[in-house]
């Protein structure tokens, strides 16, 4: 197996920054535990907005410097995480952030929104043949929350499993392979309302002048269809608030809240929760997972 280790974990993700939110503590356990961790980002995420104001001159209306900025902000994301397998889908800057729903960015060419889903998908093939996981982990077809972005690379990393699995399908690009289980990122609606019962509770304690609401959660669905839990080792949950710090353009950390660029205080999870949508669960029916690699093999 070329000498990968044993277990192999894929995540595909929008932008920058998406990833620590999402899956810090996760990433973070399986590096450490000595899995191979594999990132794929889809875009450079030249389209936020900066926080930081003497940073404000990188934005896409003024010197358009943000996506190198933020290459570099992910790899000390990853570096506080463990995880050193950190790609771009197709290479860094082949797809363009394609900014929120109907904007439009969206109608660029070279935006990730406008690409044609199976030829972005072959780039994510070669990296399956490469990498062989056991484990993709994505967004839902929603995305989470509607951005363009996170809907396209829910159908490019379905699309490339399907694809990879494809004993005809461009041998070129390596030796077919099926991912034993996927994943998409979720929150169960009981642990988004705690969070914000906590936030409340801490009210003018945060160093955020305003509060977000549970609609501003991606992914946020009814306890029932969580079906893996991981986390919340201390170490692990340090390294996410590491990662997600790092991310400094795009958030601003006050110990277990954090807010975007709106400066609207949400929860920051230590425990990071999933639904399985395709394989078979390693857990007794009716409990939850806590090993995303329960009942793979090898």
């Amino acid at each position: 197996m070329n000498g990968l280790p044993a277990r192999r974990l894929l995540l595909v993700h929008a932008h920058p920054d998406d990833e620590s939110i999402n899956n810090g503590v996760t990433m973070a356990k399986y590096a450490a535990e000595g899995a191979h961790v594999t990132l794929v980002t889809c875009t450079l995420g030249e389209e936020g907005e900066v926080i930081p104001p003497d940073l404000a001159h990188l934005a896409p209306d003024r010197d358009d410097a943000l996506g190198p900025h933020r290459i570099g902000e992910l790899a000390a994301a990853m570096a506080e995480l463990g995880v050193t397998d950190h790609r771009f889908l197709g290479g860094p800057g082949r797809f363009r952030d394609s900014g929120m729903m109907g904007a439009e960015q969206n109608r660029r060419p070279g935006s990730f929104w406008s690409a044609d889903v199976d030829e972005a998908a072959a780039h994510l093939v070669e990296v399956i043949r490469e990498v062989r996981p056991q484990v993709l982990v994505t967004y839902d077809p929603d995305g989470g929350y509607g951005h363009p972005d996170h809907i396209q690379a829910h159908r490019v990393a379905m699309r490339g499993a399907e694809l990879a699995a494809e004993p005809t399908y461009r041998r070129d690009l390596g030796d077919p392979w099926r991912i034993g289980k996927i994943y998409w990122n979720r929150v169960p609606r009981s642990v988004v309302e705690e969070g914000f019962a906590r936030l409340k509770a801490a009210g003018t304690k945060t160093a955020f002048p305003g509060l977000a609401s549970p609609q501003d959660v991606p992914g946020v669905v009814a306890d029932d269809r969580i079906t893996a839990e991981i986390g919340a080792e201390e170490a692990f949950v340090a390294a996410k608030t590491a990662a997600m710090r790092a991310h400094a353009t795009q958030i601003a950390v006050d110990g277990p809240f954090f807010a975007l660029s709106n400066d609207l205080a949400q929860p920051l999870f230590a425990r990071e929760y999933y639904e399985l949508v395709a394989g078979r669960s390693g857990a007794p029916r009716g409990t939850r997972e806590h090993d995303l690699f329960a009942g793979v093999e090898a």
